[in-house]
């Protein structure tokens, strides 16, 4: 399986897309601003879309991907996601007045999108791929996905703060590279804990639940652009600044739009 990282900011600025990741060529992972630099092609090809929650970082670019390809399709794109997620979506964006509902239009017996609900917990058959829903913890509901691959899952967190659901699931996995968030800095770990998002101090204390023995690359994504700098630095000196565990065994590096992985 390939993974190519279309996405993996908080926020946007020059060279820094929102969250999205492209599975082969047919599925993906959350629809942030990094969509737009698929050609139509690229974008003809998606049949599934999964989304981890409904803040608009990771599904900015459904309803204008959706729209740029439409006409070219001969079947919906799949949505696939939480009830709520599917209910926010239908309430706030595709509602004929952010935009067209496109899950009616252009009838409701063949509509340019259609919603699949499913929960934390189920294991999915979509695209080719085997694809479990992962439990997170944010300030609206969420999950994040491990997708099999050949040489193990990838897993990617979504947004979420301390999660030892995910820590559970995940040692029972064979997990071959995890993408997990540290949305803000240290000096912001209060603002932190009231969004549900990880600094480098709890994201430490999280890579400590990793099972003895467990050893993967860990991507970190969703850093604010103007904090990145700072906090990549901090991350590098968890051995500086928190008693030393197991997370200084593992192998953290810094997600980049562009990057393509192998699986």
């Amino acid at each position: 399986m390939k993974v190519r990282v279309l996405g993996c900011s908080g926020a946007i600025a020059k060279g820094c897309k929102t969250t999205s990741f492209l599975l082969d060529s047919n599925v993906l992972v959350d629809a942030g601003t990094g969509v737009g630099d698929l050609t139509l092609d690229e974008m003809l090809r998606i049949d599934h879309v999964m989304l981890t929650h409904a803040h608009l970082d990771h599904v900015a670019s459904l309803p204008l991907m959706a729209d740029a390809v439409a006409a070219c399709r001969s079947k919906p794109i799949q949505v696939h996601a939480l009830q709520k997620t599917i209910d926010a979506l239908q309430s706030h964006i595709f509602n004929n007045i952010i935009w067209p509902d496109f899950s009616k239009i252009p009838s409701p017996a063949a509509p340019f999108i259609t919603f699949h609900p499913h929960q934390a917990g189920d294991i999915l058959a979509i695209g080719g791929k085997t694809i479990e829903v992962l439990p997170a913890v944010h300030t609206v509901p969420a999950v994040g996905y491990a997708v099999k691959a050949e040489k193990g899952y990838w897993a990617f967190t979504g947004d979420t703060e301390r999660n030892p659901k995910l820590w559970k699931r995940l040692n029972q996995l064979d997990v071959s590279m995890l993408v997990i968030e540290t949305a803000f800095s240290n000096r912001e770990r209060d603002l932190a804990v009231l969004c549900l998002h990880l600094s480098p101090d709890t994201l430490a204390a999280e890579l400590d639940f990793i099972a003895e023995g467990k050893n993967y690359p860990i991507y970190i994504t969703h850093t604010k652009p103007a904090e990145t700098a700072m906090i990549m630095a901090e991350i590098q000196k968890f051995d500086q600044t928190l008693p030393l565990g197991l997370h200084a065994s593992h192998d953290i590096r810094w997600l980049k739009v562009g990057q393509e992985f192998e699986l």
